[in-house]
């Protein structure tokens, strides 16, 4: 297993976002966007892991990485629930280390980005057993989360922004309203954001990310910092 990606702040680190890459991609792919986001966010860190190389059954069993092997793709995704599991391990040992280096698990966040997204949300919902900052979900959907979850009164608590692009022909933008849905059956405070975008992230998505961050950490340390 690769070691993550880590974006280290100038300042001593106060904060912490672990985010998950898509699949078929790389921890490098989301580098760009941390870097942006620390302008905002100076005194956070970005930890950034990578997926194991696995066979991926909908891509006619290509080893490529990947946090779960997906074997069908309707009329909802089949996937490798044991591989979730495995990588969801992966994360919380992340927070686990993040908070062992004295930040604040009310100030560590989840953030995943398609397939990266999945694991997210399975990952602080079902599997973390304690306090969290909150769940950033862009582009994804929740395979493990519907109407008959229940969820655990303390996860209720717990603050998720989903964003989605109106035109995702990857993962069906139903697919992630039925996810914020799910969620905000149970009583979690979820908002809902769309864009005009395909299976891809945009600057505004990025700065609409940010503000809502920084409404959590209360860091305007870098108010003159632009996100592109």
């Amino acid at each position: 297993m690769s070691d993550p990606l880590i974006l280290h702040p100038t300042p001593r680190a106060d904060a912490c976002v672990v985010w998950l890459h898509g699949l078929g991609a790389d921890r490098y792919d989301f580098l760009p966007v941390a870097e942006a986001l620390q302008e905002r966010l100076p005194s956070t860190r970005f930890v950034l892991p990578q997926a194991p190389t696995q066979a991926v059954t909908i891509n006619g069993g290509w080893a490529m990485p990947s946090w779960y092997d997906i074997l069908t793709m309707s009329p909802a995704r089949a996937i490798n629930r044991e591989q979730l599991e495995a990588s969801a391990q992966q994360v919380l040992a992340l927070i686990e280390a993040q908070r062992d280096s004295g930040i604040d698990p009310r100030r560590i966040f989840l953030a995943g980005f398609s397939q990266g997204g999945a694991v997210a949300l399975h990952a602080a919902f079902l599997r973390w057993q304690g306090p969290l900052g909150g769940v950033l979900a862009l582009s994804t959907y929740a395979p493990t989360l519907d109407g008959d979850t229940q969820l655990a009164d303390d996860k209720k608590q717990l603050p998720v922004l989903c964003l989605h692009g109106t035109f995702d022909d990857v993962v069906q933008p139903t697919l992630g309203r039925a996810a914020h849905d799910a969620l905000a059956a149970q009583g979690v405070e979820v908002r809902w954001r769309e864009y005009p975008m395909a299976h891809e992230v945009l600057p505004e998505e990025i700065r609409d990310i940010a503000d809502w961050l920084e409404e959590r950490l209360g860091d305007n340390g870098a108010a003159s910092g632009q996100v592109p």
